[in-house]
């Protein structure tokens, strides 16, 4: 086993090399399923490397693989590469050279760590044995690349046996990882509701059915599923974002649209609330006169952390940063996470890395303008996760 002040030095002289990779990504932001440059510049790192790799897969995905000295598990690392919509407002010499696009959630970050740690375990390859997957994956924040790559066999040959992601988080200081057992995320449903109903003047409106009361009527009635339908234990959320009905102030409307978005923890609890959403969409409506539809967009699942990967991490925390550094995530968030699916198929732990330095001003939130992280977070996650490898590997 490669000891921890061996593997210590080995990212502190690599540090320049992970903030320089992480700035230059940084400056080039693209968005998802258009990381072009950013896959070529993570395959030419790998070739740089000597690590034998695949790309395009999802579009512009990339997989490198190291190989141990012989045959063992194999363990997956996974990060996001993608950028987000938003302008680049910080005052920094590596702020974002694309007009309108920013890494504004950390995927910059999350990129270098991986390629660090690649950097670090590919010279200690012929004193492991198993595999190292890692994958570099594209459209976190929109279209999801996870589930594309898993579908185009990105666990498989070899099979991964375990996988480990993190976030960083400018809710945690800098030195500190927070970590969670069980559900981390939440799972997303995007809906559009539609009122049918039938226009007549507004002088006469026992000749229509008014498409606007009905769907008054069904928004007051949704707000029940969370407080009487679901088990107050289990957590939901429904939101109505939009509502458009109606051409003129003295005619009946024959027609309203409503969207918004649905979130859940927990599976069964989630098509639960989606059958009552439905049941009273078109229960209300018909018994108006009307008739209601729902139409459902089934985004990210709930992201579920295994105990036992959770452990490891828990541990090489422990070890590495001690107790007093590892936070316990109390409440799990309802912002979604893609990593979900590489979780629902194989063991999965996901964590988030403390970015956050108030002496320095790096407070901001991500999705935000002014985000930025304190670098320093780069070499704790490269150590983390060179670790959570390496112990993974380990175990029988």
């Amino acid at each position: 086993m490669i000891c921890y002040k061996e593997l210590n030095k080995k990212i502190n002289s690599i540090e320049d090399f992970i903030i320089s990779v992480r700035r230059d990504f940084h400056m080039y932001p693209e968005l998802g399923m258009e990381e072009y440059r950013t896959r070529d510049k993570i395959v030419e790192y790998l070739e740089e490397m000597g690590i034998e790799y695949m790309k395009d897969i999802a579009n512009t995905g990339v997989v490198g693989i190291i190989r141990g000295r012989k045959d063992g598990k194999t363990v997956g690392l996974r990060a996001d590469i993608d950028a987000l919509p938003i302008q680049d407002k910080k005052k920094v010499n590596y702020k974002s050279k694309v007009a309108g696009q920013m890494h504004a959630c950390g995927h910059d970050a999350h990129t270098a760590i991986l390629l660090g740690t690649a950097k670090v375990l590919n010279d200690y390859k012929d004193k492991f044995k198993g595999n190292i997957k890692l994958i570099f994956q594209p459209a976190e924040e929109t279209v999801g690349g996870a589930k594309p790559m898993i579908e185009e066999g990105v666990l498989e040959n070899p099979k991964v046996d375990g996988i480990f992601g993190l976030h960083v988080s400018n809710a945690i200081e800098i030195g500190k990882i927070g970590i969670r057992y069980g559900k981390m995320n939440a799972a997303s449903d995007m809906i559009k509701i539609i009122i049918h109903g039938q226009k007549s003047h507004g002088a006469y409106p026992d000749l229509g059915i008014d498409a606007i009361s009905i769907a008054a009527q069904v928004i007051t009635a949704i707000q029940t599923i969370v407080s009487r339908r679901v088990d107050p234990r289990s957590s939901a959320v429904i939101t109505i974002g939009t509502i458009h009905g109606g051409d003129a102030r003295n005619v009946i409307s024959d027609k309203v649209e409503m969207e918004g978005i649905v979130r859940t923890l927990d599976p069964i609890t989630r098509e639960e609330v989606m059958k009552e959403l439905i049941d009273i969409v078109e229960n209300i409506a018909s018994s108006m006169g009307g008739k209601g539809e729902v139409l459902r967009e089934k985004s990210y699942n709930s992201l579920i952390n295994n105990d036992r990967m959770v452990d490891i991490v828990y541990n090489n925390g422990e070890e590495l940063l001690g107790t007093e550094n590892i936070i316990d995530i109390k409440y799990p968030s309802f912002g979604v996470e893609d990593f979900s699916y590489f979780a629902e198929m194989v063991p999965g732990a996901f964590f988030n890395l403390g970015s956050r330095n108030g002496e320095k001003g790096i407070v901001h939130e991500a999705h935000t303008s002014l985000f930025d992280i304190d670098e320093s977070c780069l070499k704790t996650g490269v150590l983390i996760q060179c670790k959570n490898v390496l112990s993974f590997l380990a175990k029988d």
